[in-house]
Order: structure tokens, then C-alpha cells, then sequence
């Protein structure tokens, strides 16, 4: 098995986000280590297009064994077509993985635990690939929107409609995904027609956008180092 850290040099809200300080280690460091620690790779390697992001890679234990295309490595790419060139630039050198899991840089609330449980979810139910879940806090089937300045229900049938009585939904947090190799491949995607989820506690994520979102995730690191 494999860990790819997709991390490309481009990042345009917060620029240099994989390398950048955070509460003194470049942030990418936390996936390496949490890969690493897991016990679960053979080897854990960072994708990316960037010479010092590279450097910083193999600073903390992550090996770069070939650059990432510049087709890949614009704003478009997507997590499919770099795990696919990853996995066709291993086989140039003659080696393969059945079994591939996929961290975010800007993961440093990420616990081993949870890429285990995700790992056993992938290989006791014969998944193509495992997603983590998290639960959205408030019915989405009482989402508002605002349309000519006015605000309307989106789904307005459920207007009155119990909490309790509303199917519970969940979105992809952009942790990490585990992968049956060969499966995914062929169908051009991660999300497949086989695929399952482990559900995430939401105070082991914050989705790192803009500077106010580095500021929760280092307040939320503390938490939880704290305790």
C-alpha cells in the first residue's frame, strides 16, 4: 500500500498553503507524519510540481521519486488524474499497489485512527474505494436561498417537517480517501458505483480556505492537544 499527498506549488487563496508554517512545522508535515505513524504504507510519497515543497516532503520522511506534470498541476486537475499519473509513473519503474490512499496536505487534525477504520471499511467489504463523512449539523432539506433579493426555502414541502423525521445528510470533508487501485482506475473516478464511508467527528477537520480558517484549525489543534 501507498500514501499520496497530492501537493501542488500553486495555491492561489493562501499562497504557499502546503509549505506554510503552522504552529511550527510546515503543515504538509502533520499528513506525512500521520501516514507514517499509521504503520499502514510501504512507502509515503507527495505528488507535487514544486522544488521546495519537495524538499520539505522529503524533510519529514515522504519520498518524491518524480515531479508532477504541468497538466496536472494547474487549477483544474483533479485528485483522479493525479493519482492516475502517479500510479502510471510507478509502473514506468515497475512497481505497483492494489491499495491506495489518498491525504490532503492541510490535514493536521487528522488522526491514524480514523485512516485505519477507513482501511478496514476498504478490505473486510470489498469497497472500491472508502470516503470519510461528516454529518451536516442542521437539516440541508431546510436550506434557504435568495432569489430577486427574497428568501425562499429550497425545499419548501419541508418547511414544517420535524427535525427528527428528516433523512440525515453528509458531505465529504476532503480528508483523505482510500482506494482499490484497479477499480478506480477503470472507472475513471473515486467515487464509484461500490463505494463506502466512515463517519468523521468534525472537531478532527477544518477545511483550510482563507486565513481565518488556518486560525480555527490552530485553535482547534490546541483544543485537542490540550485534552
Amino acid at each position: 500500500m501507498i500514501a499520496i499527498i497530492p501537493a501542488r506549488g500553486g495555491s492561489k487563496r493562501i499562497p504557499r498553503k502546503n509549505i506554510k508554517d503552522f504552529l511550527g512545522k510546515p503543515i504538509i508535515a502533520y499528513a506525512i507524519e500521520t501516514a507514517l505513524r499509521s504503520g499502514l504504507f510501504v512507502e509515503v510519497m507527495v505528488s507535487t510540481d514544486d522544488q521546495e515543497i519537495a524538499a520539505v516532503a522529503k524533510r519529514y520522511g515522504a519520498s518524491v521519486p518524480f515531479l508532477r506534470s504541468p497538466e496536472n498541476s494547474n487549477d483544474f486537475a483533479g485528485t483522479f488524474e493525479v493519482i492516475e499519473e502517479v500510479v502510471l509513473e510507478y509502473a514506468k519503474l515497475g512497481r505497483t499497489f492494489d491499495e491506495i490512499c489518498c491525504i490532503y496536505p492541510c490535514t493536521p487534525l487528522l488522526k491514524t485512527e480514523y485512516l485505519l477504520s477507513a482501511y478496514r471499511q476498504l478490505s473486510e467489504n470489498g469497497y472500491y474505494s472508502v470516503y470519510p463523512v461528516v454529518a451536516y449539523s442542521t437539516p440541508i432539506q431546510r436550506a434557504l436561498t435568495v432569489s430577486d433579493e427574497k428568501l425562499t426555502y429550497i425545499h419548501p414541502e419541508h418547511r414544517f417537517t420535524r427535525s427528527q423525521d428528516l433523512e440525515k445528510a453528509y458531505f465529504d470533508p476532503g480528508q483523505f480517501y482510500w482506494i482499490k487501485t484497479d477499480a478506480v482506475l477503470r472507472q475513471k473516478g473515486i467515487f464509484t458505483d461500490n463505494t463506502g464511508c466512515i463517519v468523521m467527528d468534525e472537531l478532527f477537520l477544518q477545511d483550510i480556505d482563507n486565513e481565518t480558517d488556518w486560525k480555527l484549525a490552530e485553535l482547534k489543534y490546541k483544543l485537542l492537544k490540550s485534552e
